[in-house]
Order: structure tokens, then C-alpha cells, then sequence
């Protein structure tokens, strides 16, 4: 097994992605770890679509409260895991509708559980924040939609704004369906969830 290290400031990246791969594939390994602190769309996006005979490709994120720059920033959790294995949204694409347009559906994301070697699917009402990205160049993630599923902190905003809050316009950032979006140059959506640990997970996909 070939483990590889993100930096200490900044995320992992895309090109140090397919540098590793390249490299754990020229040294003849059949596990390759990604770990890191964070990483960054692209790297996501080549680490899920990496196809090869023989290696397999997994990443981790690494625990942010044991980096040396945020010492005293974090809460310690020292009974907590040094490392997470990444979760994968549950999303689906729904389209082309008779004009032309598409919707993104977030289910949920799946989460690996390594103590008992189980998967917890955590419905969409669970999920922070999710983001599409309607044309994806597989390189900048551009936010295009914004949505907040977690109904508990819309509530408390609504009760503090009164009669200022429009019910309609809550109703739908907090959704789990994308408003309709055209097809872009690119042919490809890109949605980012916000786990329910905090973590950035991406899922790329295809338009027809």
C-alpha cells in the first residue's frame, strides 16, 4: 500500500493526484491512500473518475485539530478518529425536459463507517449546505445554486426576521431539488455537499 500526504497549508490538488497515481502505478502497488486536510474540487473529481486495472484509489480526510497551524483554533477531539474516509452524495439528474433543461436531485450522502465496516446513509434534511456547479469545465467549481437542506437554522432566522421573511424563497434554499438549468459547453454538472461532519464531498456527472 502506497500512502501519500497532503500539504500541511492548502488542499490537495489535482495535479498531485495524477502525480501519485502515476507514480504508485509505476511502483507496482495495489493500494493508494490520498490523505489530507482538504482537497480541492478537481482532485475530488480525478480521485472518483480514476479508472486503473490494478490500483486501487482511496482518500482520506485527515482530522484538522492535529495540524500545527491550528493549534488552539480547534477544539481537540482526542477519542476522535485521526482519519475519515470521504463520503459520496447520493444525487441523480433528471432531463432534458421539453425545453431544454435539467434537475439535480440530492438524496443524501453515504457515509463509510471503519468500526463496524457498515455504510450510514444520512438523509438530505441532514446535509449542511449543497451546491451545483451546471457546467462544470472539471477544473473551477463555480457555484450556480445554493441550497441549505437543515431546516433547524432557517427556522431560528425566520423567527428573528418575522415578518421580513419570504416563506416561498425559504422553502426553496432549503430544498433538496435544483431549480431547471440549461445544458452548458461542457456537458457536465458538478454537485458539492457539506457532510454531516463537515467535509466537502463532490459528485461529478455527465449531461446527455
Amino acid at each position: 500500500m502506497c500512502v501519500a500526504i497532503g500539504p500541511q497549508y492548502g488542499p490537495v490538488t489535482a495535479k498531485m493526484v495524477e502525480n501519485v497515481l502515476r507514480s504508485a502505478s509505476r511502483m507496482g502497488y495495489d493500494d493508494l491512500v490520498i490523505a489530507g486536510f482538504s482537497f480541492d474540487g478537481p482532485a475530488q473529481a480525478v480521485i472518483e473518475e480514476a479508472q486503473h486495472p490494478t490500483l486501487r484509489i482511496h482518500a482520506a480526510h485527515i482530522r484538522p485539530d492535529v495540524n500545527p497551524a491550528m493549534n488552539g483554533l480547534l477544539k481537540e477531539q482526542p477519542g476522535g478518529q485521526l482519519f475519515t474516509v470521504f463520503g459520496r452524495p447520493r444525487t441523480s439528474v433528471e432531463g432534458p425536459d421539453g425545453d431544454g433543461r435539467y434537475v439535480v436531485r440530492m438524496e443524501g450522502v453515504d457515509i463509510y463507517n471503519p468500526v463496524d465496516n457498515s455504510i450510514v446513509s444520512t438523509g438530505a434534511d441532514k446535509v449542511a449546505a449543497w451546491f451545483v456547479d451546471g457546467d462544470y469545465d472539471g477544473h473551477t467549481f463555480c457555484i450556480t445554486q445554493a441550497f441549505f437542506p437543515d431546516r433547524s437554522a432557517w427556522d431560528k432566522l425566520a423567527r428573528a426576521l418575522k415578518d421580513v421573511v419570504d416563506s416561498e424563497a425559504f422553502a426553496a434554499f432549503s430544498g433538496t431539488e435544483s431549480l431547471p438549468f440549461p445544458a452548458g459547453k461542457h456537458k457536465c454538472v458538478a454537485v458539492k455537499v457539506i457532510d454531516p461532519r463537515g467535509n466537502e464531498v463532490m459528485r461529478v456527472m455527465k449531461l446527455p
